[in-house]
């Protein structure tokens, strides 16, 4: 299947052909689908807070210790999914049409002011005409303008304030200084980034560290991070036969955010904060968005004292009563459901094991229409239910159960969720060890015109953190402001 050559290629990127070949298998066998029980909802899987267990969570975390916090801000790749719409307006403009009033291009264009990226020296007074929209979105996504086009998300101007404009990045430092602080007041941020746009990242940054420092009383640590090009994954043709390229060498793809698993396990902080680089608000919407972050925060250090007393008490008298008391609490707070043991220290191992993993808290949104995972209940290979976040490509069509359990489904995954990574002995885990391999999924790509497969590695808060002690938490919409279209910065989240 491989040559010398496809070797030293396979192996210069830090693989082996063995994981190139158990690649190859994964298209040939497809992987497994989600036994799904049931969707997560307020009924069970699904913790919703009242007032007074908001200010408890919120107060908890303030008095909690925790061995470093950190945020983790995923934010690979350039923007170009956000201008498609753009680059699309902008082509048929050049070819001589105008573009019709309520085509993307065409709204951008009109309320080009109300962008934070808006001056009057590049893009002049705006006019009704397709000389205009054509200049607008050349300015905006070509080298010759802004160049947005080919940047990442992180550097783009997002939200103007009197006294400043800010990028995405900028305002996770603002959100940063609000709810990570450490106690000598540091800041932690590990932003994961392609090495390519590593010099766009420093200048936006260097732009605003100092000042931003100065304001705020808070020192930053600013960690960049790679997603390491061993984890990409190799494309095959419909066949499942190696893609290779025009000059024959083989096609490698980034293998998706499931990948960045090995980037966070580098993290030495003991509690990670992680939210996706384009999902930031105003300012105006700061009090809420750090009040809900505490809260998960809070809600995550209350489960991780709770379950380091048990695996203590375990260690020192594992008594019945002690065993029926910690699978009442996995099964009323986690929605784990372990099999019957065939002996009492089979139970004990059991409970220790579900006990001593990885924590997550996650918050979910109610469902008002916009795309995403969403929170089920699941059956696992080993016989136990467990919390899950599966993406709609997960989830068989066919299945009638899994679609019934689909069209219930109440809420769904922003991305906004807490980990402590330390195990009750003072240990940092190795996440490495509680990633579900057969969590992964498989799509249809091009490259040069031609078909191909790509395999995803299991998602980071999917399949990445299939074997973490999972909690679900609903928070207010208001904390959940993506930018996935550049049209969407004209929502009221992000105006002032």
């Amino acid at each position: 299947m491989f040559t010398q050559k496809d070797t030293q290629q396979i192996e210069g990127r830090g693989a082996s052909v063995r994981q190139v070949k158990e690649q190859i298998d994964h298209f040939k066998s497809g992987f497994p689908w989600m036994k799904i029980v049931g969707p997560a909802t307020p009924v069970r899987g699904i913790k919703v807070l009242d007032a007074p267990e908001v200010k408890a969570a919120v107060a908890y975390y303030k008095q909690a210790e925790v061995k470093g916090k950190s945020k983790f801000v995923p934010a690979s790749g350039a923007a170009s999914r956000m201008f498609k719409d753009m680059f699309s307006g902008l082509a048929t403009l050049e070819g001589g049409e105008d573009l019709k009033a309520d085509a993307p291009g065409a709204k951008l264009a009109a309320r080009i002011k109300d962008f934070a990226f808006y001056t009057p020296e590049l893009f002049g007074e705006p006019e009704d005409s397709a000389a205009y929209r054509k200049d607008v979105l050349a300015k905006l996504l070509k080298e010759e303008g802004l160049a947005y086009g080919s940047k990442p998300k992180g550097v783009l101007k997002f939200h103007r304030y009197p006294e400043e404009v800010r990028t995405a990045i900028a305002e996770h430092l603002v959100e940063a200084q609000e709810y990570m602080r450490n106690a000598d007041g540091s800041c932690n941020i590990t932003v994961t980034i392609s090495p390519e746009h590593q010099s766009l990242f420093e200048e936006a940054i260097g732009a605003i560290k100092d000042a931003f420092e100065k304001r705020y009383g808070v020192r930053y640590n600013i960690h960049f991070t790679f997603q390491d090009k061993a984890t990409d994954t190799i494309a095959v043709d419909p066949d499942n036969k190696p893609f290779r390229k025009a000059d024959g060498s083989l096609l490698f793809r980034p293998a998706g955010h499931g990948a960045l698993i090995h980037n966070l396990n580098k993290v030495e902080d003991e509690l990670v904060s992680i939210k996706n680089i384009d999902n930031v608000s105003h300012e105006k919407l700061l009090p809420v968005t750090a009040e809900y972050k505490q809260v998960l925060m809070g809600v995550a250090l209350q489960l991780r004292d709770k379950i380091f007393a048990y695996l203590k008490k375990l260690d020192q008298d594992p008594s019945v009563q002690l065993c029926n008391e910690i699978e009442n609490f996995l099964d009323k707070e986690l929605c784990i459901q372990l099999p019957l043991a065939h002996s009492e220290a089979e139970r004990v191992q059991m409970l220790r094991a579900k006990l001593n993993r990885p924590i997550r808290v996650c918050g979910m949104v109610r469902n008002e229409g916009e795309p995403g995972g969403g929170p089920y209940i699941i059956a696992g290979k080993d016989g136990c239910t467990s919390l899950q976040i599966l993406e709609s490509v997960q989830i068989n069509k066919d299945d009638a159960g899994a679609m019934q359990a689909m069209s219930k489904a109440t809420h769904f995954n922003p991305v906004d969720l807490v980990c402590c990574l330390n195990d009750y002995k003072g240990e940092h885990f190795d996440l490495l060890q509680y990633v579900d391999p057969e969590a992964g999924f498989i799509s249809s790509k091009s490259f040069e015109g031609r078909e191909l497969k790509a395999l995803e590695l299991p998602g980071l808060w999917n399949g990445a953190m299939s074997d973490w002690n999972t909690l679900f938490v609903e928070v207010p919409i208001e904390t959940f402001n993506p930018v996935k279209v550049v049209l969407d910065l004209l929502r009221p989240a992000h105006q002032g």
